[in-house]
């Protein structure tokens, strides 16, 4: 088996149409019928179910596509890394980051990175949640930071913030810091919250604090970047619930109120796969 036959069937795989693999690869089609027939010989597998109008994968070629995607992303990093080492540097950290993590954590790690490892150069990608706990699964990414209650079987989790919960208000609204005593007062208003997509558990958490205040918010808009959540707050179209912490960074006409008598917190939280070989990752942990 050749490192060529990997590459070919995940472009079927991807596909699922010979015509359009054949074209992205720039072999012909019958050129890659011959070599997907060849990797089902050397294997002694079907990959995939195939007549003239449909093509899927078998169960075999659904698992394989799994190890694929690990096997040419990790020889991708092995590449990297090779570079980065043959240029006397230690190598490049995979980053992945909610946006809430760039306020404070991220910056402060790179600091430390910059005086205490400053061989290591990093790659950064706001991703959610869960795109950052496949990246990781398949050697994409080398770090997260995350809010997940817990990850998946497999990878490690560490705490790096603990933040309470704050509502964000116009400058100019009725309820500021001297008579905020209770989530309550918010119950007619409209809510823009973070979406879902962006941490079902942070979302749930938020659903969870508006319900010990007596009531259901009133949702309008939800997004998954902070500054469109401020800018809507500060045009007056609602009011938020974030964590605390997201109120460095923003010079916007709005109102930071943290949330008084409530238990609830959100936790920020650095995730990574053990198993990742990548060195430059082991010198990070120790700066979390």
């Amino acid at each position: 088996m050749e490192l060529r036959h990997l590459q070919y069937f995940k472009a079927v795989a991807e596909e699922l149409n010979f015509r359009k693999a054949a074209d992205r690869l720039f072999i012909s089609q019958p050129g890659l019928s011959r070599q997907i027939r060849q990797l089902e010989e050397l294997l002694g597998v079907q990959l995939f179910e195939r007549d003239q109008k449909h093509v899927q994968l078998t169960p075999a070629g659904v698992y394989l596509k799994g190890e694929v995607d690990f096997v040419l992303n990790h020889l991708e990093t092995t590449r990297t890394q090779l570079k980065q080492i043959d240029s006397g540097k230690i190598g490049e950290l995979r980053i992945g980051f909610l946006g809430s993590a760039s306020n404070r954590v991220l910056p402060d790690l790179l600091q430390k990175l910059n005086e205490k490892q400053p061989g290591i150069t990093t790659s950064l990608e706001e991703l959610s949640n869960a795109m950052q706990v496949e990246m990781i699964q398949k050697d994409r990414l080398d770090l997260g930071y995350v809010r997940m209650a817990i990850v998946p079987e497999g990878l490690s989790k560490k705490t790096v913030l603990k933040d309470s919960f704050s509502v964000v208000v116009p400058l100019d609204h009725g309820v500021n810091s001297s008579n905020f005593n209770s989530l309550s007062q918010f119950s007619e208003e409209a809510f823009i919250l973070f979406s879902s997509d962006y941490s079902k558990y942070y979302y749930d958490q938020i659903m969870g604090i508006c319900r010990d205040a007596g009531f259901s918010p009133q949702i309008r808009h939800k997004s998954v970047h902070a500054l469109t959540i401020f800018k809507l707050v500060e045009n007056r179209m609602g009011v938020a619930i974030v964590p605390t912490s997201l109120k460095e960074g923003y010079e916007l006409k709005v109102r930071f109120l943290e949330i008084p008598n409530t238990s609830q917190y959100t936790e920020l939280s650095a995730i990574w796969k053990p198993e990742n070989r990548n060195p430059a990752l082991k010198r990070v942990l120790a700066l979390l």
